[in-house]
């Protein structure tokens, strides 16, 4: 899933360990978000929705090229 959080993160000057902090996740996991290489649950989608005061809409993005993917 394509999403807007490196940008988010950056515009706000934080490191990925401060967003890892804020979120109670390792900052591996930011990585992954940030790269596309992991999805995250619905409880922490709403919870990086929340800290950036946005729609999770407006933050993930749906790839149709994965939603087929076996």
């Amino acid at each position: 899933m394509k999403n807007h959080i490196q940008t988010l993160r950056q515009e706000r000057k934080w490191s990925q360990a401060n967003l890892a902090d804020k979120l109670g996740v390792s900052r591996q996991t930011v990585n992954a978000l940030e790269r596309g290489r992991y999805d995250p649950s619905l409880p922490l989608a709403f919870k990086i929705a929340r800290l950036f005061d946005l729609a999770i809409e407006e933050i993930f993005l749906n790839d149709p090229d994965k939603a087929d993917a076996p």
